[in-house]
């Protein structure tokens, strides 16, 4: 059974009646938007093949997220990496660990 964090997010989504598509990893992701569009779109910041700053540079590029809401999970808490996430185009982080119920919080306040 994958026990991993992505999926168990993906659980919460689901639960509150969101369509939720995961990936493995970045290059996954990448692929994904690539042949489909989303209207949200969460993302860790360590992962394989791609990391979460590199896939949202690379979702700005293309001409169907240059808008979407895009959320960066990540244990650094500095203020380097919140000014990373912002040049590469995050709508919004949270520092992990976080409580789920404040994540669907801030995916409703992006999502407007």
């Amino acid at each position: 059974r994958d026990r991993s964090p992505s999926r168990g997010l993906g659980d919460v989504y689901k639960r509150q009646g969101y369509t939720v598509t995961t990936a493995q990893d970045g290059q996954e992701a990448l692929d994904k938007c690539k042949s489909q569009q989303f209207g949200f779109v969460l993302t860790d910041q360590n992962m394989p093949r791609m990391d979460g700053l590199t896939l949202i540079k690379n979702l700005r590029s293309l001409s169907g997220f240059n808008r979407t809401p895009i959320v960066m999970l990540t244990t650094e808490a500095g203020p380097e990496m919140k000014a990373k996430g912002k040049a590469a185009g995050a709508t919004g982080w949270m520092v992990k660990p976080f409580d789920p119920n404040k994540l669907l919080d801030v995916t409703k306040r992006v999502l407007g």
